[in-house]
């Protein structure tokens, strides 16, 4: 990927998906009862949905960008944080929501990690660098539940 609006329609897509799941994630832990891992999952989705924003802003766009799904260079055919997300439903438990959310905050980050390490353009390596860290460190608050948790 080598151009920075093509880098950043891409990471626009995988922030909307990622908000979108996180909120779905909460609705359906609410049936658990659990406030404290609602409350988490809302404020995960409130940071998918700041990432979009500094995307557009750093893109340039007022509106999404209007890409065809074959359009998108997805490495599974599909977005990194919409490719786990199946099976969200109210009988998820903690543990499996907190597994999922996991998943496919690795999942970015690994697909951001590898768009660093082979594009050609500085621009896109640095921003591309900037945004693995940023889903390294959701990956290891979702560690840091699972372990306060015991899952």
């Amino acid at each position: 990927m080598d151009t920075i609006q093509r880098f950043l329609a891409h990471a626009i897509q995988l922030e909307q998906e990622s908000a979108r799941r996180y909120e779905e994630l909460a609705e359906a832990m609410t049936t658990v009862g659990d406030a404290e891992v609602v409350n988490f999952f809302r404020q995960m989705a409130h940071y998918s949905r700041l990432h979009l924003k500094e995307a557009m802003e750093r893109g340039g766009f007022h509106s999404l960008p209007d890409l065809a799904p074959e359009d998108y260079d997805w490495p599974d055919g599909c977005s990194p944080e919409a490719a786990v997300w199946e099976g969200v439903d109210a009988f998820m438990t903690v543990a499996a929501a907190l597994e999922l959310a996991l998943d496919g905050e690795q999942r970015a980050c690994n697909y951001y990690r590898l768009i660093a390490d082979t594009s050609t353009d500085p621009q896109v390596k640095r921003m591309a660098n900037d945004f693995a860290e940023e889903e390294a460190e959701h990956v290891t608050q979702l560690g840091q539940w699972q372990q306060r948790l015991k899952f």
